[in-house]
């Protein structure tokens, strides 16, 4: 079977108790649970939190919490890769037969189940793949910054790009922070990284994709999500 694990931890600092705290008509994890039930490339959606109210409000949408998640696993500095790997050992110890795992954050209410299954869908298809995820362009050249220095002053990040024309130099992408698919085997092992050359990306709308760390942001990914429905129903 294929899971959807979606990490959502209790401790967030900026947004209390952002996982679950009312996101256009609903707790802002079920977005994520709803849409990965939805996807028929995904068998079962577990969220693996630390946070029994955050489990309350899981199992009310339908995710399955088989565990709960170890303090140490629940800080501020713990990435998304440990907390995947064990939630599968967990599952795999635990006797279920999984073939391949998506990685959906909480907090990705814009992620549709089509993009979920785009995806997948790569992932299957593409030779010599060990991670597909969905990703977004930046809007400006990366090879264009500047970094303010110590006295206040000004450098160029990239000597050579700041003296080319935007049109002359390569696109620059940046992780989504909403999906990863790949094999519970690739997971679990540690030398293959999301981000390394046998992975692949599907590059979002720039619409789509929405970081929620914020009240600024939670308020501007409302009103997104509010123009996407509205014109989803027209």
């Amino acid at each position: 079977m294929n899971v959807a694990i979606i990490p959502a931890r209790g401790g967030s600092k900026r947004i209390p108790k952002k996982n679950i705290k009312p996101f256009c008509g609903k707790p802002m994890v079920a977005h994520a649970i709803e849409n990965a039930l939805a996807s028929p490339y995904v068998d079962k959606v577990v969220v693996s939190t630390d946070d029994e109210s955050i489990a309350n409000v899981a199992r009310n949408y339908g995710a399955e919490v088989p565990f709960m998640r170890p303090a140490e696993l629940a800080d501020d500095y713990t990435g998304t890769s440990p907390v995947v790997r064990h939630a599968l050992s967990t599952l795999l110890e635990k006797g279920w037969d999984i073939n391949y795992c998506a990685c959906v954050y909480a907090t990705s209410p814009l992620l549709t189940t089509s993009l979920i299954n785009s995806c997948y869908e790569m992932l299957m298809y593409a030779d010599n793949t060990d991670y597909v995820f969905t990703a977004a362009r930046f809007s400006f050249p990366i090879q264009r910054a500047i970094l303010q220095t110590e006295n206040g002053g000004v450098k160029p990040f990239d000597e050579f790009g700041i003296t080319q024309r935007s049109q002359d130099l390569p696109p620059a992408f940046h992780d989504a922070g909403q999906l990863y698919w790949g094999h519970h085997k690739t997971w679990l092992d540690t030398t293959k990284r999301i981000f390394g050359a046998n992975s692949k990306m599907v590059v979002m709308p720039d619409h789509l994709v929405q970081d929620i760390d914020t009240p600024e942001d939670w308020v501007r990914a409302e009103l997104l999500y509010k123009i996407l429905q509205s014109e989803s129903v027209k």
